[in-house]
């Protein structure tokens, strides 16, 4: 096997990236916008570690979350603003809100993948402020 056998092509990693992304995406859909645990359980790996110090460890932790989520907040929705992809990595920008006429969370979700499976998760949030120092949005 020569050393361009051994490597993948560009094209092969950019559609590896750009499938961890669609698997994410559709992840935040069905988990999230939808509430379908069934259809975003699908997504999980043999073991998924948990960082986001609210919810617990691993697939029941978060079944149990968007259960409790979605049943206090039944609109809660996320749009995801930005995402990017490198290696097994994928990173969200999203803006989450409860109800419509809140002004929401900005957070940013890490996503770490194995063989097309969710693994690992961080999770960094803020409510959505006016700067007095600047205009720039949050999102």
């Amino acid at each position: 096997m020569n050393d361009q056998e051994k490597t993948p092509s560009h094209s092969s990693t950019g559609s590896i990236l750009a499938r961890n992304k669609a698997i994410v995406l559709d992840f935040i859909e069905q988990a999230v916008n939808r509430g379908n645990i069934d259809a975003a359980s699908a997504h999980f790996g043999d073991a998924y570690i948990q960082h986001n110090p609210n919810i617990a460890d691993g697939v029941d932790g978060f079944c149990s979350y968007v259960r409790q989520l979605r049943q206090t907040f039944p609109d809660v929705r996320g749009e995801v603003k930005r995402i990017v992809a490198e290696g097994d990595y994928v990173v969200v920008h999203m803006l989450a809100k409860r109800d419509a006429k809140e002004a929401g969370l900005a957070i940013v979700d890490i996503f770490r993948l194995a063989a097309d499976k969710l693994v690992e998760h961080w999770e960094v949030r803020q409510p959505i402020a006016e700067s007095d120092l600047h205009g720039n949005s949050m999102i």
